[in-house]
């Protein structure tokens, strides 16, 4: 069996990765001021949000094969006809669930 103990440099370590977390985050808010509202630049940061959520996205979708593209294709029309992320995402999560249960 595995004894995990907590120690001074643990403690530090989880101090330090949440200070540098929030420093990130605060400081992309100071930041947010004085970047252009308009443009090339906001086009860009309009998609990036998009961009990333299909960075996370579709690795797991072509590792699960031709069933991750069906869940995915359904998870799509979902949340465009209902407009419900949450309702979207449990639809595909059910869809490969079941798939792999059966």
């Amino acid at each position: 069996m595995i004894e995990l103990t907590l120690t001074s440099s643990t403690y530090l370590t989880i101090g330090a990765a949440a200070l540098a977390t929030y420093s990130l985050r605060l400081g992309g808010l100071m930041l947010a001021s004085k970047l252009p509202q308009s443009g090339r630049f906001k086009k860009f940061m309009d998609a990036l949000p998009g961009t990333i959520l299909l960075s996370l996205i579709v690795p797991g979708m072509v590792e699960a094969g031709i069933i991750g593209g069906i869940a995915a294709g359904c998870t799509a029309i979902c949340a465009y006809k209902t407009k419900n992320a949450f309702v979207s995402m449990l639809i595909g999560v059910l869809i490969v669930a079941l798939y792999r249960r059966f």
